[in-house]
C-alpha cells in the first residue's frame, strides 16, 4: 500500500505486458492508484454521451434498440468481471484487463445514460395538442412569467377545456395576456377565461432552438393567448401554495421598495420573479452580456454562499475568541450555516432549473467541506455534474448547464498558475487582478457556446462585467441577505436601498456598454455538430492535459483527439452555409438569400419566425429593412421573386390568397400560400 500514496507509475504492473499472475495483495493499491488517476471525471462525460445519443437518433428508440443496449450492457458486465482474473490466471496481459474493465465501465455509463434520459422522457410524457382550439380553459395558476414580446404570461395546470377528453388534454398549458390591467390572481387559484390554444411551435428554420423539446420535459402540452378577464373558480389553495405566495408577495415588497426596473431586477436577484422586467431591459443586458444575472445560476448561488459563510466563519472564530465554548472546527459550522442559507435561497427563487443546478453545486461543494475534503476541484464538479444528469438529464442539451460547467472549470483550472502568481503582486493589487483574470477566463470558457447558442457576440462583455460583478458580490447579493433577515421586523429599508443602488449602477452600465459602436456582432447559426463537438472535445483535452485519461498511455493521443475535435466544430461551423430558401411554417412569410443578406417577402407578419431568420444568418437588419432590400416584386400581397436556373417563388397572403395562387401554378416556380388551397397534382411546387 505504500505504493498508493506516491507515484503510481511506481506501482506494479502499471503498465507493459504481464504474463505470469500478479499477488492478490497489490490488487488494492492498483485499484487505489486507478481511482487517485481520476477515473471519476470521466463518470458524467460516459454518461452525457449516453444522453446526447438519445437526443440524436431521428425517432424516439423502439424495442429492438432497447433490447439491443441491453445485451450490449450484459456483455460490458460480463467483460468486467472476467478480465481481473484473467489476468491473475495469465490468459491475458494486465494492460488489456485494465483496458476491459475501464472501457466495460465506460459503456456501461454510456448506456446508463442513454437510459436515464429515456426514462425522464417516458415520466413526463403527457398529452400535447394536436389542433387549435379557441373556447373556455379552466385550470389552477402555476407560474406568472414575460414573454419575449413583454406580455405577461400565466402556466396553468389540471386544466380543462370544452369538448376535449381528459386523455387529450395538456397537463399544462401556458397563455399570454394580451390586454392585461386587472391585477393577477394569486399563484394556487383555480381560474377560468377564454383563450385560443394550439401545440408548441416548431423550429423556424432546420436546425433552430425547438421549443418542442423544452416543452415537453416541462410537461407544456399547449400555448396561446387571450384577451379576455381572469374570472376566479376556486379560492387560492393553502400549503405549499400560500408559501409560493409569500415568495411572490416578498417581491412586490423588493420591487415596491427599491421602484422602477431597478426593483425589478432586484427581485428577479432575489426571488426569481421576472415578470417585472421589461423587454427594454433584457435587450440591454444581452447587448452588454449581463443578462445572465438576471438568471439566478451558480454566479448568485455562490456569491450568496460565498458571503454566509466568510460571514459565519468570522463571527464564529470572534465568538471563539472571547471564549465561547465552541467546537474546534468552526468552518464546518460556517459551511453548514451556508448550506442551509443556499438551500432557503433556493426555495425563495422559486427553484428554477437553472438555480436546483446550481444548489447542487454548492452543496456539493460545501459538503466537502464537512466532509474534509477539497471544496473546488475537478472530483467535486463530476460529482455535482453526475448528480445533476440522474437527476435531470436533458439539462446536459441547455446552454446553461454547459456553460456553467464551461466557466467552473476553466475557473479551477486557472487557480493553479493564479496561486503562484498572486504571492508576486502587492497586496492591494491582488483582489482587482483576480477580479480581471476570473472575469477573463469566465469568458473566455463560455463565449464561443454564448455565440454558438444565441447567435451573438457581445464585444464588451468583459468590460461589463468587470465594472458589474463585483458590486453584486460587496453589494446585491450581501444586502439581499440582510434585508432577509431584517424583513421580519421591519426594518430592510436600508438594505433595499443600497440593493438599488447596485441594481441602479448594473442597468447603467448595461445600457452604456449596450449603446457603444460594434457592441453586438452578429453570427451564423452552427451546424448541429458543432455545439456537440465543441463540448466533449474540450471535455477530453481538459481531463488528458490534466492527466486524468483513461490509461497513461492514452494521455497524448486523447489531447490530440480533443483539440481535433474543436478544430473540426470550429471548421464545419465557419465553412457552413444558410439555406438559400426559408419558408415559415403557416406560409406566411418566404425569406430569399441574397448578395445583401435574406430578403423577406413581406415587412410584416411571421415576425418572430422572420426575426429569427436574420439572427440565424448572422444578420442585424430589421424584418422591415430585409424585405426592402430589391429582390421581391409585385402586389403586396402576391409578391414573386426570381431563383437560379430559371425557378421562381411565388407568395400568396390575405383574404382570397387561395383563390389566386392556382393561376400562378406553372412548371419551374414554387408557390407559397398563407392559406390551404383545394385540389392536387399540381404542375408547380404547391406549399399552402
Amino acid at each position: 500500500m505504500a505504493a498508493a500514496q506516491g507515484d503510481i507509475t511506481a506501482l506494479p504492473g502499471f503498465s507493459g505486458a504481464r504474463a505470469a499472475p500478479r499477488p492478490a495483495a497489490a490488487r488494492p493499491a492498483r485499484m487505489a492508484a486507478t481511482q487517485r488517476a481520476g477515473l471519476f471525471a470521466w463518470v458524467p462525460v460516459c454518461m452525457a454521451a449516453g444522453i446526447a445519443l438519445w437526443f440524436a437518433l431521428p425517432v424516439a428508440p423502439g424495442v429492438s434498440i432497447w433490447t439491443a443496449l441491453g445485451l450490449l450492457a450484459l456483455v460490458a458486465l460480463a467483460a468486467g468481471r472476467v478480465a481481473l482474473p484473467w489476468a491473475e490466471g495469465g490468459r491475458i496481459g494486465w494492460p488489456l484487463a485494465d483496458a476491459l474493465r475501464i472501457g466495460s465501465m465506460a459503456l456501461l455509463l454510456v448506456i446508463l445514460g442513454f437510459g436515464l434520459i429515456g426514462l425522464r422522457s417516458a415520466m413526463v410524457a403527457a398529452p400535447v395538442m394536436e389542433w387549435r382550439y379557441y373556447g373556455p380553459i379552466e385550470g389552477r395558476l402555476v407560474d406568472i412569467d414575460r414573454s419575449a414580446r413583454d406580455r405577461i404570461r400565466l402556466t396553468l395546470d389540471r386544466v380543462v377545456l370544452r369538448d376535449t377528453a381528459p386523455d387529450r388534454t395538456p397537463d399544462k398549458v401556458r397563455l399570454s395576456l394580451m390586454d392585461q390591467t386587472d391585477p393577477l390572481p394569486p399563484l394556487g387559484q383555480r381560474v377560468m377565461l377564454t383563450g385560443h390554444l394550439g401545440p408548441p411551435p416548431a423550429p423556424a428554420s432546420p436546425g433552430s432552438f425547438d421549443f418542442r423539446w423544452l416543452a415537453w420535459f416541462e410537461g407544456l402540452g399547449a400555448v396561446g393567448y387571450t384577451r379576455t378577464p381572469i374570472m376566479t373558480v376556486e379560492p387560492a389553495e393553502g400549503g405549499l401554495w400560500a408559501m409560493h405566495r409569500a415568495r411572490m408577495a416578498v417581491s412586490r415588497a423588493i420591487q415596491d421598495g427599491i421602484g422602477g426596473q431597478e426593483g425589478a431586477v432586484a427581485s428577479a436577484l432575489m426571488t426569481g420573479d421576472r415578470s417585472g422586467i421589461e423587454e427594454a431591459t433584457n435587450e440591454v443586458m444581452r447587448a452588454s452580456n449581463l443578462y445572465h444575472i438576471i438568471s439566478i445560476s451558480g454566479l448568485h448561488m455562490s456569491m450568496l454562499a460565498g458571503f454566509v459563510y466568510t460571514a459565519l466563519r468570522m463571527a464564529l472564530v470572534l465568538a471563539q475568541g472571547l471564549g465561547a465554548p465552541l467546537p474546534q472546527a468552526v468552518h464546518k459550522l460556517a459551511a453548514l450555516g451556508a448550506l442551509a442559507a443556499s438551500a432557503a435561497y433556493l426555495w425563495l427563487s422559486g427553484g428554477g432549473v437553472a438555480t436546483e443546478r446550481a444548489f447542487v453545486m454548492v452543496a456539493v461543494m460545501l459538503l466537502a467541506i464537512i466532509a474534509d475534503r477539497r471544496a473546488i476541484s475537478l472530483r467535486t464538479i463530476a460529482l455535482a455534474a453526475t448528480i445533476i444528469l440522474i437527476y435531470s438529464p436533458e439539462a446536459v442539451t441547455q446552454p446553461g448547464f454547459q456553460m456553467s460547467f464551461a466557466a467552473t472549470v476553466a475557473l479551477i483550472l486557472s487557480a493553479g498558475p493564479w496561486a503562484r502568481v498572486a504571492p508576486n503582486l502587492p497586496f492591494w493589487l491582488r483582489p482587482v487582478a483576480m477580479l480581471i483574470v476570473s472575469s477573463l477566463v469566465a469568458s473566455i470558457a463560455t463565449s464561443p457556446l454564448a455565440a454558438a447558442h444565441f447567435n451573438r457576440m457581445a464585444q464588451y462583455g468583459l468590460l461589463a462585467n468587470l465594472l458589474v460583478v463585483p458590486v453584486m458580490g460587496a453589494l446585491v447579493m450581501p444586502a439581499g441577505v440582510i434585508g432577509a433577515l431584517l424583513a421580519p421586523i421591519g426594518l430592510a429599508g436600508p438594505a433595499l436601498w443600497v440593493m438599488g443602488l447596485g441594481t441602479r449602477w448594473m442597468l447603467w452600465v448595461a445600457d452604456y456598454v449596450a449603446g457603444l459602436g460594434g457592441a453586438v456582432t452578429a453570427l451564423p447559426l452552427p451546424p448541429a455538430p458543432v455545439i456537440p463537438l465543441m463540448c466533449f472535445g474540450a471535455t477530453l483535452a481538459v481531463l488528458c492535459w490534466q492527466g486524468l485519461a483513461l490509461r497513461r498511455s492514452l494521455t497524448g493521443a486523447g489531447l490530440l483527439a480533443g483539440m481535433a475535435m474543436l478544430a473540426a466544430s470550429g471548421a464545419i461551423w465557419l465553412t457552413a452555409s444558410r439555406p438559400l430558401l426559408l419558408v415559415a411554417p403557416e406560409g406566411e412569410a418566404v425569406g430569399l438569400m441574397t448578395a445583401q443578406g435574406r430578403a423577406a417577402s413581406k415587412p410584416s407578419g411571421g415576425a418572430f419566425v422572420v426575426t429569427t431568420w436574420l439572427q440565424e444568418d448572422g444578420d442585424i437588419a430589421t424584418q422591415e429593412q430585409s424585405a426592402a432590400r430589391p429582390t421581391w416584386q409585385g402586389d403586396k400581397r402576391d409578391r414573386m421573386a426570381a431563383l437560379p436556373q430559371g425557378w421562381q417563388i411565388w407568395h400568396f397572403t390575405g383574404k382570397g390568397a387561395e383563390t389566386r395562387a392556382p393561376a400562378a401554378c406553372q412548371p419551374r416556380r414554387i408557390v407559397v400560400v398563407a392559406a390551404r388551397v383545394k385540389g392536387g397534382d399540381w404542375p408547380c411546387l404547391m406549399l399552402d
